[in-house]
């Protein structure tokens, strides 16, 4: 059966991404500059999660990813953006980005092809779901999108990353969401980051 789970990366207080995002800083000025911070740095040293996240990653049959989590572009397209990754992206399946502007499906290197859903979240899952094939479908963030799906109780698995600093002031998880029952079924932890998985309980 087909899961729908959400992955993302946060800080001990709960944010995804610090104040003043820019493009040179796509997660906010507290997490560091660039890609390279102290969000995401765990992926990259080893951590048998790390290599765990990247099977799963692979196991999707599509992806949901919020208008800013694309890029940073905002309002009308009147920019050339294909997203963060060059020319071919990592996903290698369809992705469903959610926007409020009409744009023309973006075919990218290895797989990947850009869908962009201007009628909502539900929309934007009943795409993914229609993809044919095996695989869960993953709403990849950032927060704000993952909490819209959190609140519409579309999320079946919640897995959390949990570096150990504070931002203060951000982006963060399970704001706007009503209260929701959760069953742990997961946890991991080292010197960089803890993972905790939660399965949503009616």
């Amino acid at each position: 059966m087909t899961k729908v789970t959400a992955e993302l990366c946060i800080s001990a207080d709960g944010f995804s991404a610090g104040r003043n995002q820019t493009e040179e800083r796509p997660f906010g000025e507290d997490a560091g500059n660039g890609f390279g911070n102290r969000l995401h740095d765990w992926r990259f040293t080893g951590d048998e999660e790390g290599r765990a996240l990247m099977d799963r990653f692979s196991a999707n049959k599509a992806y949901i990813l919020g208008r800013n989590m694309f890029g940073p572009v905002r309002g009308e397209w009147d920019r050339d953006w294909n997203g963060w990754w060059g020319d071919d992206p990592p996903y290698h399946k369809p992705v469903f980005v959610l926007t409020h502007y009409p744009r023309d499906p973006q075919p990218m290197q290895g797989g990947t092809t850009f869908y962009f859903v201007t009628d909502g979240i539900e929309s934007a899952l009943q795409h993914a779901r229609d993809v044919p094939g095996d695989g869960n479908i993953a709403v990849m963030g950032g927060a704000t999108t993952i909490n819209q799906y959190l609140a519409a109780g579309l999320i079946d698995e919640l897995r959390l990353h949990i570096a150990p600093f504070t931002m203060g002031a951000g982006t963060r998880i399970f704001d706007g969401v009503p209260p929701l029952n959760l069953q742990q079924i997961e946890s991991s932890t080292s010197s960089s980051i803890t993972h905790v998985t939660y399965r949503m309980l009616l």
